[in-house]
């Protein structure tokens, strides 16, 4: 279909994701993504020198292509469905990176808008594919300053827009820490290198804060989550935050955007030594799931996390997305709006017993 065809279907789709969010309750909207087909390949057509492929088509460039697909199989991925963005030539921006999606969204909502962005060490270890992007950057670092530089236009950008929340999303984060030496994860299939997890962590604090120094009047979050391509809870990584806090919280960002919402993301104690350093964007709901969790659910796990954080730094959310890939979303629409339903009915008696 033409531009305009897709836009027309498009701008259908977030008026509709703005209107489910707002009769929710939600304070902070998004567009919901419609735009985008996940939520870091859609960069391919805002960039010249990408190429959008499934990971299907690059087993052919992987040093062990037999663990790869028994990889995939294990973590109940389909080759054929995921996409990476690819840096076969000198990349460069076109017309920004989120850019027409704020210009729409702003003429049709009233609340504040966040508008969420792939961080710099995702958009690095996704995009660079030995074989393939070596003939226009020889190694990783080569490439990682034009996507600080890109991202810093962006944010600028979106500032200049009057954007009111920036959140980068770094979820591969906890596949550096919590994954299996070696394994190469569905989220980046250019991760066939893995390195000391230290040294990705501080990589991953550097690019963030060169994208972002100097830069306020604009709430910056990064998200860190464990995996959403699956229902299956067992296939989904594991473990808590302690051993990222001390690089997360050397991040010159806002706020800590992470789920909680099932146990796989351990205990909320790990933030014992942290306390008020971030505001926290806690996940409070489950998106793989079609149980609505009541709003006293809610309240109790957010009572734990004011063990370790004043209300006014506490910001409530869904672990992750309602979908990750366009073609295999976790949930429905309706079950999305019950769940932020739930959150706003606790968030109101929270502050009700918070004032």
């Amino acid at each position: 279909m033409t531009k305009e065809e897709f836009d027309e279907i498009a701008d259908e789709a977030v008026l509709l994701a703005v209107k489910y969010q707002e009769d929710a309750g939600v304070n902070i909207v998004t567009d919901g993504e419609q735009r985008r087909d996940n939520f870091y390949s859609f960069v391919v057509a805002k960039l010249s020198g990408m190429k959008l492929m499934k990971v299907s088509e690059l087993m052919d460039y992987m040093t062990d292509r037999a663990r790869f697909e028994e990889t995939l199989r294990a973590l109940d991925v389909p080759s054929f469905a995921i996409k990476s963005p690819i840096v076969v030539d000198k990349i460069e921006a076109r017309d920004g990176l989120s850019l027409d999606e704020v210009d729409f969204l702003v003429k049709h909502t009233d609340r504040q808008v966040k508008v969420p962005l792939p961080g710099p060490y995702l958009l690095l270890k996704s995009s660079w594919f030995a074989g393939l992007s070596d003939n226009a950057y020889p190694s990783e670092d080569d490439l990682s300053g034009e996507i600080v530089r890109l991202l810093r236009d962006e944010v600028l950008a979106l500032k200049e827009r009057g954007v009111d929340f920036i959140q980068f999303d770094e979820p591969t984060l906890s596949q550096v820490v919590l994954g299996e030496e070696s394994t190469e994860t569905f989220m980046c299939a250019a991760m066939a290198e893995r390195k000391d997890p230290s040294e990705e962590l501080e990589l991953a604090v550097r690019l963030m804060n060169e994208t972002v120094d100097g830069i306020d009047g604009v709430r910056f979050g990064v998200h860190v989550c464990r995996g959403n391509w699956s229902r299956r809870e067992d296939v989904l990584l594991t473990g808590n935050y302690g051993p990222m806090l001390p690089y997360l919280t050397q991040m010159n960002i806002d706020q800590l955007v992470l789920e909680f919402a099932t146990p796989r993301a351990g205990e909320m104690e790990v933030f014992k030594e942290y306390a008020n350093e971030k505001e926290i964007g806690l996940g409070v709901v489950n998106p793989r799931t079609d149980e609505i969790e009541s709003p006293e659910e809610i309240v109790e796990r957010v009572h734990e996390a004011l063990q370790y954080f004043s209300p006014e730094k506490v910001f409530l959310n869904p672990d992750c997305g309602f979908g990750t890939f366009a073609e295999r979303n976790v949930n429905t629409a309706d079950v999305a709006y019950r769940k932020l339903q739930a959150i706003n009915a606790a968030a109101q008696m929270l502050r009700q017993e918070y004032g």
